[in-house]
């Protein structure tokens, strides 16, 4: 689990409700499932609008990426692509052929097949770096789709809190229901309020550093291959490969190897 994700959350949550209870509330008072309906149904409807079916059935799968932490572990990545290296400057990158049926990441089997097949340095850049732009244009799609829903729902809360006050602009009559309709009716602003700036924006920023993270990946993958092909001394790729990472998340190869041997 992402845990920043999961006690964001909970920690914003606990800070509303805790002054809502000190302020000498109660939470029943907000849980209005009508305000929710209306807050949620009416901004899924509108993103729907906005974006095509598989781009809000994307963003909906993203959110995979938001709760739990599923991204390949770079410096194994990097061990991987070093040890190819040492293959092919043995054997010849022909040598590389046997190694594409264990290989289950689609973009670095690709890029190493065009290599095998005898594709340029300059050949393979171009190809796989329009897979790379397109993966970039999907990846800020879906978070797009969090940013309109965020957009959205605190209007769509409006909506909720004007349609409770029409309802209660027909029993003035009896102003102590008046008071309480009143504040019912202002729970579907909350729900928009809250869902924009607790869920839907935090969201959207964080499916982007969970793309960057992985576009930087697939760039360390195809520079990798590109630098197997030209040749490059697997001691000076490791090396080369290390500065796509932050320092906190640099391991050297040889240092891997000694703790695992240990």
């Amino acid at each position: 689990m992402d845990k920043s994700t999961i006690g964001g959350i909970i920690l914003a949550l606990a800070g509303i409700l805790a002054g809502l209870i000190i302020e000498g509330g109660k939470i029943a008072q907000i849980l209005q499932p009508t305000a929710a309906m209306i807050v949620l149904g009416g901004t899924i409807g509108a993103v729907m609008i906005q974006f095509p079916l598989p781009i809000v059935l994307g963003a909906a799968k993203g959110l995979v990426h938001v709760f739990l932490e599923r991204g390949q572990d770079p410096n194994g990545l990097i061990k991987e692509l070093v040890g190819y290296a040492n293959q092919a400057r043995k054997d010849g990158i022909v040598s590389l052929d046997g190694q594409l049926a264990t290989i289950k990441d689609p973009f670095l089997k690709k890029a190493l097949m065009l290599a095998i097949d005898g594709a340029e340095p300059q050949e393979l850049r171009k190809m796989m770096e329009l897979e790379l732009d397109n993966q970039e244009e999907y990846g800020e799609k879906l978070s797009q789709v969090f940013e309109a829903a965020g957009g959205f729902a605190p209007t769509v809360g409006i909506i909720g809190a004007v349609l409770g006050l029409i309802q209660v602009m027909q029993h003035l009559e009896d102003i102590t229901e008046v008071g309480k309709g009143i504040a019912v009716a202002f729970v579907a602003t909350i729900y928009g309020v809250g869902s924009a700036n607790i869920l839907f924006l935090p969201w959207a920023g964080k499916l982007k550093i969970k793309f960057r993270e992985e576009q930087v990946l697939r760039e360390m993958k195809l520079e990798g291959v590109i630098s197997i092909l030209e040749g490059m001394n697997p001691r000076m790729l490791e090396t080369m490969l290390m500065g796509f990472l932050p320092e906190y998340k640099q391991q050297p190869v040889a240092q891997k190897a000694a703790g695992a041997s240990a």
